[in-house]
């Protein structure tokens, strides 16, 4: 028994306690993979255990695969007839089993994602419903959410509670649309994933024979991730381990991140009172991060009320200080991130792949990803594609596209059913013919419909060439920001995005918001004399355009959302964006459960990182197109202070907004003894109206100027060395600015 003397005492307490009920509380980088492939390998090896006795879930199959591996290494290729896998394919086992009691063969198919909302969109389409109100991917959310909820279509159609909801929500045959979907996925034969977990719950409920054989079959039952669990695992596994009791799960809700897809807290926190002689075993040596980062992520959690308790430590060294960077702006934020990433590169021999970027939400990687790429460090995106290669932005881009360039063919054919509006493949092929024939572009063809095609459609497609001529008009017009948010809106594309209230039509919301930032920065900057939507689009298109990166085995540095983050670790991690209603995020703040939940992904970052870890934030960051104040995370005070310190290395002063939190206030403190006003950015100056600059020739150390965008000021100190005249002035609304005297306009007022 080898693999025993590797562990440590609760680690060792966690494999060798086989029988009974178990809860194996792990903290963060504890090793609990070891424990629970020692603890199967101990079953077979030590205790003689059938592998055809014990069940092992776990929540991928890549999780699985490698714990079977390092089962057999321990006991040899009899760890090749384990139960072990996702509880999706362990149950599909036994379903292809027992089908036939259900009504279903045993060679039934399985509907993944696309084939189930490719059914509802038929289904849709044949009860002749309003595909924008009742959008395939919000139907089947909410026959998904149903399902996990163990709610059948004939509970849901005969409660009065969810019929009320969905008349609220203006689809009050959602019962009816359940119920086809349910009956057309049976007559073929069929069953979609979420129906592997509810219809093992129905076999178990309607076949008690059937249960009875499993709970006998199946002495050992092992749960991994358990605090990802929802009802219908929480129910299945219960059920199973009912006879012998022998299940062990093993988890940390202080890691519990997934409520949106269903994962239930609380069948963790309330395991006891299933087992009442529960025994509880604490992983709490920290093998992954230094004491800083440990410390740093205790003092967080610590502020959560619903928890189990524990104490994580370290015998690792102490480690650096997490180090605090603070931006003007979100591209700032960015520009300082990429920095950092070089200098970590340079002075510390750090690889690309030992560094991650997380953040929030998808749409923050923009402004990330085109720094990295002006600094030349290669990244990948991790769950996700690249900003520019998501799905609604190049929509949008296509749309943009095609109003400069009508030539663009691909462009066209991207958008003119796009939202959909009746202008199927059939008609888009007769207006191919119609162009090769007459040698015209598809333009012509379509901007002159009536002349080439006949029939029904000409309508439909001539409402859609009038809708690009006055795109066409606006961008004559309008700068780059105006003209794509007019476009956006009127293409319809922004109106079905928004109405899309999932969790993925709230993404690509955000997502085309943060291009529409992307212009409103490019239209803002003073450095670019022409604001034309042309020239942006010029810009984007060197962006874009980078070559094909071939070599897959190339270091890079990881980008991704928290979320995805979950279960890696990472030598150096930077966790952008901490600033209020970005994260925690706003739709998070409406109860105590939600805030804790947003919390806990605090603790999950912060707990990737293994030796450094750097938090940002930036004090403007533009949101749907305006340029919004940002205030500092209220989770920056819950880091302990002594774990953290501010980079000195910002390149110029920057002044916390109003209603800063205390503790960001205590990080400027002793920085500079004089007070600051704050910059006011929601602040606009109205120049006096007798303003004219003043000969500034005399301008000395306390006279009261005023600057015809950052108002008044008093003036706190005078450089006249060097080749040009500086002036320090402090704004009563933006705070300290160093001004070049030759090209500020300033006008005094007094001395």
């Amino acid at each position: 028994m080898e693999y025993l003397e590797s562990l440590n005492e609760p680690q060792r307490e966690g494999v060798i306690n086989t029988e009974g009920p178990c809860m194996i509380i792990a903290g963060a980088g504890s090793g609990k993979t070891r424990v629970l492939t020692f603890r199967i390998a101990h079953l077979m090896h030590s205790n003689g255990v059938d592998p055809f006795n014990i069940m092992a879930l776990t929540f991928t199959n890549k999780a699985a695969k490698e714990m079977k591996e390092r089962i057999e290494k321990v006991v040899g290729s009899d760890a090749r007839n384990l139960w072990m896998g996702t509880f999706h394919s362990v149950f599909l086992r036994i379903l292809r089993r027992e089908a036939d009691l259900l009504g279903y063969p045993s060679s039934f198919s399985v509907y993944d994602t696309d084939d189930s909302k490719t059914l509802l969109r038929q289904i849709i389409k044949e009860l002749q419903l309003d595909d924008k109100v009742y959008k395939p991917n919000v139907v089947f959310n909410r026959i998904s959410g149903a399902k996990n909820k163990l709610i059948s279509w004939q509970e849901y159609v005969n409660n009065p509670q969810i019929r009320a909801d969905d008349e609220l929500a203006m689809r009050p045959r959602m019962g009816e649309l359940y119920k086809t979907y349910s009956d057309r996925c049976f007559k073929a034969s069929a069953m979609d994933f979420d129906d592997l977990l509810f219809n093992t719950n129905v076999l178990f409920r309607d076949h008690p024979e059937v249960l009875h054989k499993y709970q006998h079959r199946f002495r050992y039952i092992l749960v991994d991730e358990y605090q990802d669990t929802n009802y219908s695992q929480y129910l299945i596994t219960k059920k199973l381990a009912a006879v012998h009791q022998n299940i062990c799960v093993v988890g940390d809700d202080a890691q519990s991140i997934y409520a949106f897809r269903g994962a239930d807290i609380r069948n963790i926190l309330n395991f006891e009172k299933d087992y009442p002689d529960l025994k509880v075993i604490r992983l709490e040596q920290n093998y992954r991060s230094t004491k800083v980062i440990v410390n740093a992520a205790n003092s967080v959690i610590a502020n959560n009320k619903a928890q189990l308790k524990k104490e994580v430590w370290t015998a690792n060294d102490e480690g650096e200080l997490i180090e605090l960077l603070r931006a003007n702006s979100d591209n700032e934020e960015a520009r300082l991130v990429a920095t950092s990433i070089f200098e970590q590169k340079l002075n510390h021999q750090i690889k690309n792949n030992e560094i991650a970027v997380l953040y929030r939400t998808n749409s923050q990687s923009r402004a990330i990803e085109e720094a990295l790429r002006r600094s030349n460090i290669k990244y990948k995106i991790i769950g996700g594609l690249s900003f520019y290669q998501r799905k609604e932005i190049k929509d949008l881009l296509s749309y943009l596209r095609f109003v400069i360039n009508q030539n663009d063919e691909q462009a066209l054919r991207r958008i003119i059913n796009l939202p959909k509006r009746g202008i199927g493949q059939g008609t888009i092929d007769k207006i191919v013919v119609a162009a090769d024939q007459h040698q015209v572009s598809l333009w012509d063809v379509v901007s002159n419909v009536m002349r080439y095609l006949n029939g029904r459609i000409t309508n439909t497609v001539d409402q859609f060439a009038t809708m690009i001529k006055s795109f066409m008009a606006v961008v004559k017009k309008k700068d780059a920001y105006e003209a794509a948010s007019y476009i956006a809106k009127h293409s319809g594309l922004l109106r079905e995005l928004y109405e899309d209230k999932t969790i993925e039509g709230l993404n690509r919301y955000e997502n085309v918001q943060e291009l529409l930032n992307a212009i409103k920065e490019f239209v803002d900057n003073k450095e670019i004399e022409d604001k034309s939507l042309d020239t942006f689009l010029q810009e984007v298109a060197l962006i874009t355009s980078v070559d094909e990166d071939t070599d897959d085995d190339e270091e890079k540095v990881t980008l991704m959302t928290i979320h995805m983050a979950k279960g890696l670790e990472f030598k150096v991690v930077y966790l952008v964006g901490m600033e209020e209603d970005l994260f925690p995020s706003q739709m998070m703040l409406t109860s105590r459960e939600d805030l804790e939940e947003e919390r806990r992904l605090f603790y999950v970052a912060i707990t990737r990182a293994k030796q450094k870890l750097f938090l940002s934030y930036a004090n403007t960051r533009y949101r749907f197109g305006h340029l919004k104040s940002c205030e500092p995370s209220r989770f920056l005070d819950e880091v302990d202070p002594s774990c953290i310190k501010v980079n000195k290395k910002v390149s110029q002063p920057v002044e916390m907004p109003r209603q800063t939190s205390h503790y960001a206030k205590s990080l400027v403190s002793g920085m500079k003894k004089e007070s600051k006003p704050a910059q006011n950015n929601m602040y606009t100056h109205k120049p006096s109206p007798d303003f004219a600059p003043s000969d500034t020739s005399n301008l000395k150390e306390g006279m009261r100027v005023e600057h015809p965008k950052f108002g008044f000021g008093k003036v706190v100190a005078m450089d006249v060395g060097g080749a040009s005249r500086k002036a320090k002035v402090m704004f009563d609304n933006f705070g300290e600015k160093t001004l070049l005297l030759s090209f500020a306009k300033l006008k005094i007022h007094s001395t």
